[in-house]
């Protein structure tokens, strides 16, 4: 799999074949020129998570940017996938899901990389605004089933309250236990949960990766 290095590089190349302004790429893919114009001179590290906006805007194939080889099926691996998105913004009911409603999703090894083959990952979408700052709408994310206790603080969390289910950063306090949102609008609040509450809690697991996948 290519490093963010390599990957920016290539963006580049194909960019400047493709005779595509600056200015145009940075709008197709909803970035600041300025961003993507420091990205380019490795100014700031190219966000993988963001690729497939960009093999999107390019008309390129985003196995092709990352490097992958698909002829491969040895490089990857299929893991239950939850046909449903877990709320990052309010919590979304999702108990109803049956195992029967369980899909199948093949991933490259080289994108889940020290998770590939993992038979407890599951994988799933989140929905809404609250952790867009690193998880728009729509995002892939993996999610392999911890206990409270493996829980460090900031660690991303997939929690549910009397069957309601969120995503958020993970805080651990004395007394409380506190999911915060990422996202840039000011308007979402913590969700915190006191210790004397915490049978209301259930962790259904912690985020160990998330893929921002194209429109």
């Amino acid at each position: 799999m290519h490093s963010s290095k390599e990957i920016i590089r290539l963006i580049k190349k194909i960019r400047n074949e493709k005779k595509m302004s600056l200015d145009t790429l940075s709008k197709k893919v909803g970035m600041a020129k300025s961003s993507l114009s420091r990205y380019e001179n490795e100014e700031r590290k190219f966000p993988i998570n963001d690729v497939g906006k960009f093999a999107k805007a390019l008309n390129t194939p985003i196995e092709y940017l990352l490097g992958l080889d698909e002829g491969n099926s040895a490089l990857s691996f299929e893991y239950n996938y939850y046909p449903t998105s877990i709320s990052a913004g309010i919590p979304l009911e999702v108990d109803g899901i049956t195992p029967d409603d369980v899909e199948k999703i093949t991933l490259p090894d080289t994108i889940m990389g020290r998770w590939a083959g993992n038979k407890d990952i599951y994988i799933t979408k989140v929905n809404g605004d609250s952790m867009n700052n690193i998880m728009p709408d729509g995002t892939l994310i993996a999610v392999k089933p911890v206990e409270l206790y493996e829980l460090k603080n900031d660690d991303i969390v997939v929690f549910s309250t009397n069957g309601e289910y969120g995503v958020k950063h993970f805080v651990k306090t004395p007394d409380k236990l506190i999911f915060k949102p990422d996202s840039t609008d000011p308007t979402y609040a913590d969700t915190v949960i006191h210790l004397s509450d915490i049978d209301e809690l259930k962790i259904k697991g912690k985020v160990v990766m998330w893929i921002v996948t194209a429109d």
